[in-house]
Parts: structure tokens; sequence; C-alpha cells
């Protein structure tokens, strides 16, 4: 069986425009971390070096469980996970990250989410290969986390990243209204189309907050 979190965990990654609640478990995550101009290359760099990895562990998976089905495991293969950040700005701004205008001074930690069934140490035992393969001093800086956000507020973005602000108003609002207060000055957003594949006015982004 293929699990395929586009089917299988819809309240998470199925929001609809206008904000709702949901509950976000513990997740296991390859992340690294930036700061900076997503547009300029170094953002894109460690993209690419998140999803050499995440492709490993998925391939690595599938050829050790192929025509297993559920007698050894919970699942043959996976889709993988959709990539996401967590977005914040340099302390001395003294602003959120979603209306800084100046992009030079975001941070970021980007990720992607493996499955339950992915262990440590397959992790560790794909990035040892990926490294002899395709040796990138970036696979350095990713990181095995395990990260909870328990409560959170969300809703789906559709269009151009810099349009963002309205979403953001509409989730404000919605706390307000609900009387919730955010934990973080952090957000999260949630890409659920290819951002190389994808014209920017097409693009599906869910906008998260923890509250």
């Amino acid at each position: 069986m293929k699990y395929d979190w586009r089917k299988q965990e819809k309240k998470l990654y199925s929001p609809g425009e206008m904000p709702e609640e949901v509950c976000v478990p513990a997740q296991r995550f390859l992340m690294i971390s930036g700061k900076g101009n997503p547009n300029h290359e170094d953002f894109s760099n460690r993209v690419g070096a998140l999803y050499s990895l995440a492709y490993s562990i998925k391939m690595r998976y599938k050829a050790e469980h192929k025509g297993m089905g559920n007698r050894d495991a919970d699942m043959e293969e996976f889709a993988v996970y959709p990539l996401e950040g967590v977005w914040d700005m340099e302390e001395e701004t003294g602003a959120d990250a979603h209306v800084l205008e100046d992009k030079e001074h975001l941070c970021y930690t980007i990720m992607i989410r493996q499955p339950d069934c992915i262990t440590e140490e397959m992790y560790e035992a794909a990035l040892a290969a990926v490294k002899k393969k395709k040796p990138n001093p970036l696979l350095d800086e990713i990181t095995w986390e395990i990260c909870e956000e328990g409560r959170c507020v969300q809703i789906l973005h559709t269009g151009l990243f810099d349009d963002e602000p309205e979403s953001f108003r509409k989730m404000d609002l919605f706390l307000e209204e609900m009387h919730l207060k955010r934990r973080s000055k952090t957000h999260r957003e949630i890409y659920l189309k290819d951002m190389s594949r994808t014209a920017p006015e097409k693009m599906k982004t869910i906008l998260r907050y923890t509250v």
C-alpha cells in the first residue's frame, strides 16, 4: 500500500480559504536553517539538499519493503511530504516575519516531514549514502527533529507569496473573534505545489499559527 498524505491526512493538508482550528500532532522532520531573501540561490540550494535526502529515504524504504504489504510494514511506499518553512525575522527588526518588507532580514527553517515508519537510524543511513554519492556541504547542516505544534489556526492561501498579508489579516481577525493568542511571532508555511514548476499566481500555500 502507498501512503499518500494528500488523501490520508486531509485535516492537516486541505484547509479552506477561511481560517480554521486544527490540532497538529508530533511529527518527524528533516530540517535545515538559513537567513536572507528566499529568492536568492542559497535558499534554493538548501531546498535542493533537503529533497535529495528526502527522496533517498523514500527510495531506500521502497526497495526494502516492496511486496511485504502489511506483514512486516504498515506500507510499502509513501509520497514525499511537501516542503514546509517556519519563518521569523532578525531580532533587531522588531517585526513579525509576515509583515517584514525587507526580505534580507528573514530567518527560516525549512523542512520535509517524514512518515512515522521512518526512524532516525534510517535517516542516518540515507544521509551517509547521499553524502557519498552526491557530496554537498549543506547536507552537514540538515538535522532530524521532532516537532509538536499542538493547537493551531491555519488557512489556504492561493496566489503570490507577496499577497499573503491579506490571508494573514483573515487569520488575525479570526484569532480576535475566537479570543485566541499566538504562541509565537513565527509562522509556518506549507507549500502544496512545487515552486519550481508552478506559476506564482497558482501557488497553494497553507499558512499556520500556533495558538
